[in-house]
């Protein structure tokens, strides 16, 4: 068998004291005692072996199929396998050779778990993940135990504790590379783009490569943080006298008497609306604190701690094809999908202070500590020694791709003339000219909250959500907001309705249809949603239900997104436009990520629309900020556009 014809499946069974679910992948295999305990795998269609490591190490020709990129290495959630035996060949394994089973079951809508995939696959429980024995084998084997009289003192299990559990782990080991054929086999019907597979090559590569941590920073913040809390809880405590003045029940109770009358809750708004009142100086302090320690947010830098390597970067924070609505990537670990905005003035500063530890002068200089150290978790992520960062980013890519899948003309004319939309938007809607600042500015923020809360089919509920009624605007104003920005902008109106009629045909029909350029079709029980990039959308078991409304609408199984669960989701016209929308900008980065890497640059990460690279002082921003600006062949007349920056540590310009 030539090794091109090679498929070697695998699954490994480890050990390693560092907790992988706080810490992450990286950190687990690059722990002192992390090992590879049992290697089952199966080559094409032969019978799984499990290789006990315990007692013997792997034979050289798997070692050299390992080494070979010619060699096809499958297994669920590849990354892991691929990071654990880097370490254990002492040689790093690029990803080319390498196909990652979970991110197949991702762009086929399904769970990313090997358990939930084949629950969701109708798999019986013969031929599904132990799940249960799994949880309790991994815990006996894989993880630290606590010394105790009885287990003689030791600090985790060896083979020869627990023998019988040993062949059970063994057994476990052989099923879940079994189970992981039979995933693989169902998705391989519905082969990856060569496109999607470089990506997902690029994407390993840049979690491999990590991103620099300023660990003096995340060390400074937790300290400090700790002490300010310790010294508010004991000025609280001064003033009320409590055992505990951070316990809810406590301080309720307090206050209700101070206050006389009976305090029910103590949330943020409740805390705010108290403020409002004439209060006595005591109470009014007390409450103040109750605010500034719900501020208290170090979660982050926690997992910056203990996520960070050796080698001072954290690896593993982009999942690829996380989100498998649209394929957008998902943030793990520091979660940087989610960071807060920087708006404080000098962070530089600011990071000086807190590593000088400096309370005094942070509360001087920038009032709230818990807020300054909030606005700071982006510039905990710095560049390589002698190098900088450059990021760039679309400018409302989202806004510019409906633009041009609608036809929506005035505003793909707006993009090109490099106008601002939030304006352009009120001119339409209101019949005069609106300019920043100037001659019927009060009118952008009109156009700002309608085209951040309309453009997907939003109503009153979405305006109201999106803060309108907090931007001065009236409840009676909504309605009439609403309707005129429909009115004005008709080609996306109509490309909701457009693409709601076509997907339910396709799903009552069973067939082909096609509406401004997408394509959705039925096959083996899913509907697939054919992007202009190629890429397709999956939806499954697709199939027509009725709506809270009791109008007809699609329904399909899917990863609810709030609760995780697989369920019953359902969709209509307007929020499938936003996933393709989503999915677009989404290939768009994909593409553009392409270009930045073909130039010679090294991206650590990237942020919704936004690319940033660690890079020599002498890389041209430019030259990046072009290379995003190439519009893929696929999207021709696409009014792509980007912007960018540089600086010393991550941050928002």
């Amino acid at each position: 068998m030539s090794s091109s014809n090679k498929i070697l499946s695998i699954d490994i069974e480890t050990f390693s004291s560092v907790d992988i679910g706080k810490c992450g992948a990286y950190k687990y295999v690059s722990s002192k005692d992390f090992e590879i305990l049992l290697f089952a795998y199966r080559y094409n269609d032969d019978e799984v072996e499990v290789i006990d490591m315990t007692k013997e190490e792997l034979p050289e020709s798997i070692k050299k199929d390992l080494l070979d990129t010619k060699v096809t290495k499958c297994a669920f959630n590849a990354n892991f396998e691929r990071i654990a035996l880097s370490v254990y060949l002492k040689q790093y394994l690029p990803p080319e050779g390498w196909e990652c089973t979970m991110v197949k079951a991702l762009t086929l809508g399904l769970p990313g778990s090997l358990d939930a995939c084949g629950k969701a696959l109708g798999f019986k429980d013969s031929d599904r993940k132990m799940k249960a024995a799994g949880t309790r084998l991994i815990n006996t084997f894989s993880k630290p135990i606590k010394p105790t009289i009885k287990n003689g003192g030791r600090t985790r299990n060896l083979p020869e504790h627990e023998p019988e559990k040993w062949a059970e782990f063994i057994e476990y080991n052989r099923r879940d590379v079994e189970v992981e054929i039979k995933i693989r086999k169902l998705c391989d019907k519905f082969p990856m783009l060569p496109e999607e597979y470089k990506a997902w090559c690029t994407d390993q590569r840049i979690n491999d490569r990590g991103v620099r941590l300023d660990k003096d920073l995340a060390d400074s913040v937790i300290e400090l943080s700790e002490a300010y809390s310790k010294s508010l809880l004991g000025r609280a405590k001064a003033i009320t006298g409590l055992d505990n003045p951070n316990s809810l029940q406590q301080l309720k109770l307090w206050l209700s008497n101070r206050l006389d009358k009976t305090i029910e809750g103590l949330t943020k708004a409740d805390v705010s609306e108290l403020l409002e009142n004439d209060i006595d100086a005591d109470v009014r302090k007390v409450l103040e604190i109750r605010q500034e320690l719900g501020k208290t947010s170090t979660k982050k830098y926690v997992t910056m701690q203990n996520s960070v390597c050796d080698d001072g970067r954290i690896h593993g924070l982009l999942q690829f094809y996380g989100a498998n609505r649209t394929g957008r990537w998902a943030g793990r670990l520091v979660q940087v999908q989610n960071l807060p905005q920087n708006k404080i003035p000098d962070l530089e500063y600011a990071k000086d202070l807190v590593k000088g530890k400096d309370l005094d002068g942070i509360k001087l200089i920038y009032g709230s500590f818990f807020n300054t150290i909030s606005q700071l978790i982006r510039t905990a992520f710095i560049p390589s020694k002698d190098n900088k960062f450059m990021v760039a980013d679309f400018s409302a890519i989202e806004a510019r791709v409906i633009a041009w899948l609608a036809g929506e003309q005035w505003r793909i004319d707006t993009f090109l003339q490099g106008g601002d939309i939030y304006c352009a938007s009120a001119s339409q809607m209101f019949g005069v000219p609106v300019v920043k600042h100037g001659v019927n500015g009060h009118l952008r923020q009109k156009g700002k909250i309608a085209e951040l809360a309309l453009g997907y089919g939003g109503s009153v509920g979405a305006l109201t959500s999106m803060g309108a009624l907090n931007m001065g605007l009236t409840e009676d104003e909504l309605p009439e907001l609403v309707s005129v920005w429909r009115d004005t902008n008709p080609a996306i109106t109509k490309l909701w309705w457009d693409i709601d009629k076509a997907a339910k045909k396709c799903v009552k029909n069973r067939t082909s249809t096609k509406t401004h350029g997408i394509t959705f079709k039925w096959q083996s029980g899913i509907m697939f949603v054919k992007l202009p990039s190629g890429r397709e959308l999956a939806y499954c078991k697709p199939h027509i239900t009725m709506n809270k409304f009791d109008s007809e609408c699609i329904g399909y199984w899917g990863v609810d997104q709030t609760t995780k669960q697989w369920c019953e989701i359902k969709t209509y016209g307007p929020k499938l436009v936003e996933n393709i929308v989503q999915g677009i900008a989404r290939d768009c980065l994909r593409d553009a990520i392409e270009n930045v890497v073909e130039l010679g640059l090294k991206p650590v990460m990237h942020v919704h629309d936004e690319i940033i690279v660690d890079a020599p002082k002498s890389a041209s921003l430019d030259e990046m900020v072009k290379a995003m600006c190439k519009v893929p062949e696929w999207a021709e007349g696409l009014p792509l556009n980007a912007d960018g920056y540089e600086c010393s540590f991550y941050m928002k310009d």
